[in-house]
């Protein structure tokens, strides 16, 4: 079964003075709420979580549950690329309450797909909660090829997967092969409606931190049927959706969200703040699309 059909926001974590900023996470997830997002995905990869510790990491996802307090489905990145400390931190992050994990592919010392079925065997044979797979070979390195896909959809606890190679022959080719039952989601925002024609269930989302309505409306209205309405929405934010990765993510998502005036914009290195045109760039698009 999907953890979720719809916009799942992949949603950043605000930080202040060097520390979680718990005030304004809390903020920005009652927002999402609010605004119809269908899942909170907590510490993955917008969230930044690749510089915090352990401790930060299983605190946010456990403040994040606890807020949400059952509204939606919080999963929580739990990737690594050891895999030893990969299901260390999934049993914690189960501990603390996630719905479901998103563990992303090994990274800097890879892997084969031999060994990528084994290490993500091993996480999903030591929790008792659903698994997300995410293949970003542009991150890590590793692509997560159909026919391994189809392997590992067969473990109980692996539901579903985080599509962002940007490649649509995979895309499809992995809709064909892998069960209904197991989900697909495009991790791309600018592909999202080609995804669902193709059996997806929805999106995890970095446009949604600051377009969260919109993003969950682009999806609803494909699964009633509305394609003319859901494909509007897509196309009309390509422009935003483009300045939103104009530098690496979460750079220029962290600088439009202080542009709204919902987050302050800090980072830890080694992301650090965008070039003064990339602010400019994202006024602009912002501006274009109606948000400011």
């Amino acid at each position: 079964m999907a953890v979720f059909t719809g916009a799942g926001v992949a949603l950043v974590t605000p930080f202040r003075n060097g520390k979680v900023d718990f005030d304004n996470y809390g903020e920005l997830i009652e927002w999402q709420i609010a605004e119809g997002t269908d899942a909170i995905i907590s510490c993955g990869t917008t969230g930044e979580a690749s510089t915090m510790t352990d401790a930060e990491q299983i605190e946010v996802v456990e403040y994040a549950v606890n807020k949400v307090n059952g509204r939606v489905p919080v999963i929580a990145g739990a990737g690594s690329n050891d895999t030893a400390h990969g299901v260390a931190l999934s049993k914690e992050l189960e501990r603390a309450g996630a719905d479901a994990l998103l563990h992303v592919t090994p990274y800097y010392n890879k892997c084969t797909q031999k060994g990528y079925i084994q290490h993500m065997t091993a996480m999903a044979d030591n929790v008792n909660i659903p698994i997300i797979l995410y293949s970003v070979k542009s991150r890590t390195g590793v692509n997560v090829l159909p026919k391994t896909a189809l392997e590992l959809s067969k473990h109980p606890n692996i539901v579903g997967l985080k599509e962002a190679s940007g490649d649509i022959s995979q895309c499809a080719e992995m809709c064909r092969l892998v069960p209904d039952d197991f989900a697909i989601y495009s991790g791309n925002d600018d592909m999202v409606v080609p995804l669902l024609a193709l059996g997806g269930k929805g999106v995890i989302s970095v446009l949604s931190n600051v377009a969260p309505k919109d993003t969950h409306d682009m999806v609803a209205k494909f699964f009633e049927g509305d394609i003319a309405g859901s494909r509007k929405i897509q196309l009309d934010a390509k422009p935003l959706i483009d300045a939103l990765f104009a530098e690496v993510n979460p750079i220029p998502v962290k600088a439009a969200l202080e542009i709204m005036g919902k987050s302050k914009m800090e980072f830890r290195l080694p992301l650090c703040e965008p070039e003064d045109a990339t602010v400019e760039l994202l006024r602009k698009e912002l501006k274009a699309y109606g948000i400011i």
